[in-house]
């Protein structure tokens, strides 16, 4: 087993609550709350995946990378016995390991097969998905052009699964630089948390220059990104400064506020939690949106809206683009209770 420090990012601890002033700005105060927000059902899977393996294993369960984006998550279940690594080598032969979320490629799956781990997949189904049509491209000889952030997790994994085949695309700014074998065998797949507009550019442009670029069976930009991003659209044309809840490295938290500024809000900024919101941010403001990142529970958002409750911000109005109801079953290993009989929590889907 490696000796190497584990270079993750720790989990901060929030700052100290403190009380926002009550200044006064022209016009009413309000709260324009996006809906959906929060928890997807890929995380809500990813998250139950690593308690119930606590529940059923004991601690510890070792967790490859962040199980998802987001340092609250990832303190709690730390204080629940989890424990997360860089690589699979860090863990103890035959212990039980988690890959997170965001998926893993086929290297690190015979990785750990080899230390003889106990590996339970939390890979989100939609990112799976993605890496079947890499499969499935590469297995036809295509080039696959995989539109997603370099060193993302997910963009790892995905590429792992058709090195050979794949051609990574950073976005638009790259199109001019793309070399392709055969212009009339190339298709495109994305890492399923980019903005839904800045991907859709790459493609015009990519397209542009290969005329014959399939796409995917279907978006793989995943339904949960695309919601968020068109509830905070709605915001952000009411609202003058925008609050997204979320962690550095997530993706999809990060997009929220880019999407918020393009979409009309005249400042955005992104939190981990509430005692990060400056007081100055509120100087003249009457209307602010609130959302959250995909990996964010509902209980930072409640945080953030007690404290602009404070500050005079009482009046929350929900604005809702979509519903959404979809679950995903846990892995396979972790349907089970202790005792051996189906577990209720077998689908997740606790609305965290």
């Amino acid at each position: 087993m490696s000796d190497a420090t584990i270079s993750l990012p720790m989990p901060r601890i929030p700052g100290a609550r403190r009380r926002l002033q009550d200044n006064p700005v022209v016009g009413h105060k309000r709260v324009l709350l996006a809906a959906p927000r929060g928890y997807c059902a890929g995380v809500d899977r990813a998250v139950v995946a690593v308690e119930k393996a606590l529940d059923l294993y004991g601690a510890p369960v070792y967790v490859r990378k962040q199980i998802v984006h987001n340092v609250h998550v990832v303190s709690e279940l730390e204080q629940q016995g989890a424990i997360f690594v860089d690589e699979v080598d860090e863990v103890p032969p035959g212990a039980h390991v988690v890959f997170s979320a965001h998926g893993v490629s086929p290297a690190v799956v015979n990785a750990a097969a080899a230390r003889g781990l106990q590996a339970i997949d939390a890979t989100c189904p939609l990112v799976t998905k993605v890496h079947r049509e890499a499969v499935r491209f590469s297995r036809d000889d295509f080039q696959i052009l995989l539109i997603g952030h370099e060193g993302h997790e997910e963009v790892e994994g995905t590429a792992g699964e058709a090195p050979d085949h794949v051609t990574l695309v950073n976005g638009p700014g790259d199109v001019d630089s793309i070399v392709v074998d055969d212009p009339d065998k190339i298709v495109w797949l994305s890492q399923t948390t980019l903005s839904v507009d800045e991907t859709m550019e790459t493609v015009r442009r990519l397209r542009e220059r290969f005329p014959n670029l399939q796409d995917p069976p279907s978006d793989d930009i995943c339904y949960a990104t695309q919601n968020r991003q068109v509830a905070i659209k709605k915001v952000a044309e009411q609202a003058e400064l925008v609050i997204v809840v979320g962690s550095a490295n997530s993706s999809n938290s990060v997009r929220l506020v880019e999407v918020a500024l393009e979409y009309g809000a005249k400042a955005a900024y992104r939190v981990d939690y509430a005692s990060e919101i400056k007081q100055e941010w509120l100087d003249g403001v009457a209307s602010i949106g609130v959302t959250s990142g995909a990996s964010v529970p509902e209980v930072l958002v409640q945080e953030v809206l007690d404290d602009l409750a404070g500050a005079g911000y009482q009046d929350v109005q929900e604005v809702k683009t979509a519903e959404e109801d979809l679950m995903f079953s846990l892995p396979k290993e972790l349907r089970k209770d202790i005792s051996g009989k189906q577990d209720a929590r077998a689908l997740g889907g606790r609305g965290r």
